[in-house]
């Protein structure tokens, strides 16, 4: 198979819409907008939406625009997204956050290539290249009826995953790229950094770690250490403050998986209450002698009295 710049590439010489799958933070926009970037489509507008962060209520207008007067608050005429990305792309990010309702009105626009704005009377053509990205299994969700089949293969045209940053091997490619678009980034609103190239020692401290926030991540780590450079804090003392919190958090969710295996396991193997009722019943309820025979504690076989002593009177 290959690689996914290879993939991207290939991607942008068609206009067919694409579906890009990856954890969160590994770089999905960066990949829609190299797409974008080198696709005939290059000179027009790339729009992007949070699929995540539209609100219910707002789904159509915020899709399909408005016409003055819709609704209330409805001022003047509003385009909506889709008619914003005509003669460009339209890259909808975590596509699986989008509720059911909105995924046939989506489906719609792709399939007349048309849009109805809120209160309008006429539909409007667009024209537009999709791409979509999702940190979810739109497979699974298909399955558990999340997400339409129909809507998932009009969009799975194309799918690219992009890996995370702990498994890319283009890590060093990757790394210098981000720093040197800081530094750009920093000229451009006149803060000078002194340094414009990572050193192999500083590249070889960067793969040292897993990065489970993946490529956003390490670009906040740049983007913290272009600050800092100029002040004497090395790269490495950042890298060992960002990663010792993150250590911290594992061991204690490594602590409480193996208390909580514990406990499962301390449930499994305890006594079932027929069985503990059977030997107080055979020791005349004494609770020493039966805890004895049944090999656990006082304690706990009192606990196991207490909470059955609703079903024995029951019983009773």
């Amino acid at each position: 198979m290959k690689q996914p710049k290879e993939l991207m590439k290939i991607a942008a010489n068609s206009s067919v819409p694409v579906l890009i799958q990856g954890e969160s933070g590994a770089g999905k926009e960066v990949a829609a907008r190299y797409i974008h970037e080198q696709s005939p489509r290059r000179n027009g507008p790339f729009i992007a939406l949070n699929c995540g962060a539209l609100a219910q209520n707002l789904i159509e207008s915020t899709l399909e625009g408005s016409v003055k007067g819709a609704y209330t608050g409805a001022y003047a005429d509003q385009k909506g997204i889709v008619r914003s990305a005509h003669g460009g792309t339209l890259f909808l990010d975590e596509i699986g956050e989008l509720p059911l309702d909105a995924q046939s009105k989506l489906l719609r626009i792709l399939q007349e290539r048309t849009v109805l704005p809120v209160g309008g009377s006429h539909c409007i053509h667009v024209d537009f290249r999709l791409i979509c990205a999702t940190n979810r299994n739109l497979k699974k969700e298909v399955l558990e009826k999340r997400f339409r089949e129909d809507l998932f293969f009009r969009l799975n045209v194309f799918p690219i995953v992009i890996p995370p940053l702990r498994s890319r091997d283009d890590f060093e490619e990757l790394a210098r790229d981000l720093w040197y678009r800081i530094c750009e980034h920093a000229r451009r609103t006149h803060f000078e950094v002194p340094k414009t190239r990572l050193t192999i020692g500083e590249i070889t401290a960067l793969r040292q770690f897993k990065w489970p926030g993946n490529v956003r991540q390490l670009k906040n780590v740049l983007q913290r250490y272009a600050l800092l450079e100029s002040h004497g804090i090395r790269l490495e003392e950042l890298l060992c403050e960002e990663f010792a919190m993150a250590s911290v958090h594992e061991e204690e969710s490594r602590q409480k998986g193996e208390q909580n295996a514990l406990w499962a396991k301390r449930r499994a193997a305890a006594p079932k209450w027929e069985v503990i009722k059977n030997v107080l019943d055979s020791c005349e309820w004494n609770k020493s002698m039966a805890s004895s025979k049944l090999g656990i504690s006082r304690g706990s076989l009192c606990y196991q009295v207490r909470k059955h002593a609703g079903s024995m009177a029951e019983a009773g």
